[in-house]
């Protein structure tokens, strides 16, 4: 299909980060581009500002006549109205995940795959090579705060950054130049059954390098996989691999290291965003910016203006009564990282965190590691789950986790009560996680806790 023949194209999900970057990729062409969301959120508005159409209600009769694509995501229900109504009429319906998989073979890709680190690590690569003289467009799996978006656009550059999703296997779509793997932990065991299928189908994945072509792989990640017809690497924050960290140090509100690459040492790099996890996936940025042709210069100065990504280690309030952090950490992997950073910064700060588990599956499936994780904090208010796709599973509550922590000091709230519920706790920095829609309480808390810090203050 030639996408840029096509005139009309209707997304179902269009809200989701991923479907939006695509969105405003075809919009950027010219296409006309509207679509259905369930939820009304400040994305679904900015794409409203872009000039795409977008409704709320499920509502066939509001879909547009003439359409040339329906583009879709696995989140929508299969019983949608318009879901059903569209696959009934004979137009052509492609999910993301193909239509992604199709530009990737029309451009020079560079696919970040992980269970964990793959949208920080893209788009620290999309913000330095978009600034140097390469170039790139990005399809990013969350809102650069550089950017205050999800799609980066450069008509001088073949060079495409995507990240490569393993849900539904979504990734196998891909046919990269290069490909990063960050991380490779037991998840999405709905999709995969277990571990071991999810390894070997990342062993797919790295199949699909176009030959010539690079793998970089995480130092630890351990992959059984057949290629002798690209070029392999490893890094790691601090471990000798091909690219690598040392000197760390964190000077006037800034990480400070020297990284090691296989041909010299790039001294003196800077990074604003705060967590020694960062750091390492500031190696693994840097490293494909130097293997895809950005010079040392350019890659010093983008990092060292990198702003973060929204709900990436986000911070919302840094004072010396409260800090306030926001993070999409939904895997008990990504809560220890980041749990375990914020108390490397915070040694002896009383650590409140609010967790929203997302998915019953996951939820089942980890509980018992949820619970360990969890237990690193000083105390923590469990939300309901995010049931996202996913219908109840029997028995699935936020008390299998809350039943199996250890700590003491552990709670459970709605939404609606939690403001009341923060009024009667005591803490030195407070911590959103999850995936789901407490990114909707980000603004509420954050306005809560400003006014409850004048009001301690007076």
């Amino acid at each position: 299909m030639n996408y840029k023949e096509l005139h009309t194209i209707y997304f179902l999900g269009i809200g989701g980060i991923g479907m939006s970057a695509l969105a405003r990729y075809f919009n950027h062409l010219g296409i006309q581009v509207s679509g259905y969301d369930k939820t009304e959120t400040p994305l679904t508005y900015q794409l409203q500002k872009e000039g795409i159409q977008v409704h709320f209600s499920d509502d066939p009769g509001q879909i547009p006549e003439s359409i040339d694509l329906v583009i879709y995501t696995p989140a929508v229900p299969e019983d949608l109205n318009e879901f059903v109504y569209l696959r009934n009429s004979g137009l052509p319906i492609k999910k993301r995940a193909e239509v992604l998989g199709d530009l990737s073979r029309l451009n020079k890709t560079i696919a970040v795959s992980g269970t964990h680190g793959k949208t920080t690590v893209s788009t620290m690569i999309a913000h330095i090579l978009f600034n140097s003289s390469v170039g790139c467009s990005a399809f990013l799996g969350g809102l650069s705060k550089n950017y205050n978006s999800n799609f980066l656009v450069s008509d001088q550059s073949d060079l495409v950054v995507v990240e490569a999703d393993e849900f539904d296997k979504s990734f196998l779509q891909l046919e990269p130049e290069v490909t990063v793997i960050t991380s490779m932990d037991a998840d999405h065991l709905d999709i995969y059954i277990d571990h071991n299928n999810l390894k070997s189908t990342f062993g797919k994945f790295v199949r699909q390098i176009k030959p010539g072509g690079t793998l970089l792989l995480k130092h630890g990640v351990e992959l059984e996989f057949q290629r002798d017809d690209i070029d392999i690497y490893r890094y790691s924050l601090d471990q000798e691999s091909d690219y690598f960290a040392s000197n760390i140090r964190f000077e006037d509100g800034q990480y400070v290291f020297d990284l090691s690459t296989p041909q010299l040492l790039i001294e003196d790099l800077k990074l604003e965003m705060p967590g020694l996890i960062n750091v390492e996936n500031a190696v693994a940025a840097t490293a494909v910016s130097l293997i895809t042709g950005a010079h040392i210069e350019e890659l010093r100065n983008s990092l060292a203006e990198f702003s973060g990504i929204k709900r990436r280690f986000d911070v919302q309030i840094n004072s010396q009564q409260l800090v306030y952090i926001d993070d999409y950490a939904h895997h008990p992997e990504e809560i220890r990282k980041f749990v375990g950073s914020v108390k490397a910064m915070f040694p002896g700060k009383v650590i409140l965190g609010i967790f929203q588990p997302h998915l019953y599956s996951r939820t089942k499936d980890f509980a018992e590691e949820f619970a360990k994780s969890l237990d690193m904090l000083d105390e923590t208010i469990l939300l309901p789950i995010y049931p996202a796709r996913e219908k109840a599973l029997p028995g699935i509550g936020i008390e299998i986790i809350l039943d199996k922590m250890k700590a003491k000091n552990k709670s459970v709230s709605t939404k609606k009560e939690l403001l009341k519920l923060l009024e009667t706790k005591k803490f030195d920095v407070i911590l959103t996680l999850g995936a789901g829609d407490i990114d909707q309480m980000v603004t509420p808390l954050k306005e809560f806790l400003d006014s409850r810090t004048k009001t301690n203050s007076l």
